[in-house]
């Protein structure tokens, strides 16, 4: 699967979580095809890192690049992940990491 850029300073749309997880699915697609040649892996909103997906602590730094590159400073994983417990960071699915995408979009937009 590749991957359309998305440049940060694009127009910003309107934040829908569809589009969000769409978004993230495709970057998960990406770091999961780059970084060890799945490309068929399947992504929902109750997909874990670490279980099912199993992401180490490194995927989740090239994620956070990566969200960086789609969302610029709009959306900060690194403080997200800071944030949590360790068994929490563990547990993390893709549904999580949606929700505080779209709460940070729409903050950014608010301010």
């Amino acid at each position: 699967m590749k991957a359309t850029p998305h440049p940060a300073d694009a127009t910003p749309r309107p934040v829908e979580a569809d589009q969000v997880f769409a978004d993230i699915a495709e970057l998960l697609a990406r770091l999961l095809e780059d970084e060890y040649g799945l490309d068929d892996v399947e992504i929902g909103m109750a997909t874990t890192f670490n279980r099912d997906l199993e992401l180490e602590s490194i995927d989740l730094v090239t994620l956070s690049g990566l969200l960086e590159e789609r969302y610029g400073g709009r959306v900060n994983f690194a403080e997200f992940l800071a944030g949590m417990e360790f068994d929490e960071i563990i547990g993390l699915t893709v549904g999580q990491l949606v929700a505080h995408v779209v709460t940070s979009l729409k903050a950014a937009e608010a301010s």
